[in-house]
């Protein structure tokens, strides 16, 4: 029988993108599964992008991650995207179905929600405060009011930001919706069930910081969450877990938004642990 020496390629669109850590994730998935598929970390900037997107469908390629500054800039190249997608205006993977068509996905807020079940917990019925109302923000409290949940409340240092995406939320999903401004030393509303940062304070080398909360306002029983994959143990963490909240990391979040680009790509399941195991070995968390 003749082999087949040529490999299915996907990849990473960006700029910056030098510091993505999704290619060593994704490799190791297929690598575990015996696939022969790559994925290439590739600079490209806005002005690149459209000979970019045309090299998707040159090179036959199985599909690409966007990260900044081309989610938003993907849609006019697509044939198709989510409901979730559409919802929240922009795309972080394209599909390239076997008949030439390229669907577009965003697996932000959809990873976010599996890491909530792997874990025992759903966004459904349960109110929800989001920290943040930039694009994790966005993308997150979109999949978790179409999973059910019952308010989110978006809070945010720039009051119209948080006013936009909560009249989003309220427009467009069955959910309920109220914004606030994120002021010093702020409470967590009483009835929350799920509190989550959607924002990037305490990623590394910023580790030593946390969201400016009364974290005596944390009550056991509530979830805790956050968007912040390294490290996986934040500050932020850890203060909610010394109040006896449950915690959940974002490297979770991280590696089933990698699970389901697989998916999506190679039409298998992911090997959840492999890809969440190499994202601790590359954070130098195992």
């Amino acid at each position: 029988m003749e082999k087949n020496y040529r490999a299915e390629l996907t990849g990473v669109f960006g700029d910056p993108v030098d510091g993505n850590p999704t290619g060593v994730m994704e490799e190791a998935g297929y690598e575990a599964l015996g696939l022969n598929f790559r994925y290439i970390t590739m600079k490209v900037t806005k002005d690149d992008f459209p000979d970019a997107m045309r090299a998707v469908r040159a090179l036959h390629m199985k599909g690409v991650n966007l990260t900044m500054p081309h989610k938003i800039d993907v849609l006019p190249y697509l044939d198709d995207i989510s409901q979730a997608a559409r919802i929240i205006g922009a795309v972080n993977t394209v599909t390239v179905r076997d008949d030439g068509t390229m669907f577009g996905e965003n697996t932000d807020g959809k990873g976010f929600v599996q890491a909530l079940k792997n874990n025992g917990e759903s966004p459904e019925g349960r109110n929800i405060v989001i920290l943040g109302a930039g694009g994790a923000a966005r993308a997150i409290s979109v999949e978790c009011a179409l999973a059910g949940a019952k308010k989110l409340t978006i809070i945010n240092r720039t009051l119209e930001r948080a006013k936009e995406l909560a009249g989003l939320i309220a427009s467009r999903t069955p959910a309920e919706a109220e914004y606030a401004a994120w002021t010093e030393n702020m409470p967590v509303p009483e009835d929350t069930g799920i509190l989550i940062n959607a924002t990037c304070i305490g990623l590394a080398p910023d580790s030593d910081n946390r969201p400016d909360i009364d974290y005596s306002t944390i009550r056991p029983g509530m979830v805790v969450t956050d968007v912040v994959f390294n490290p996986a143990d934040t500050l932020f963490l850890k203060a909610a877990s010394g109040r006896g909240a449950k915690t959940i990391s974002g490297l979770g979040m991280l590696a089933c938004q990698g699970a389901l680009n697989f998916t999506l790509w190679t039409g298998k399941e992911a090997p959840l642990d492999v890809l969440e195991n190499k994202l601790r070995e590359e954070f130098g968390q195992l």
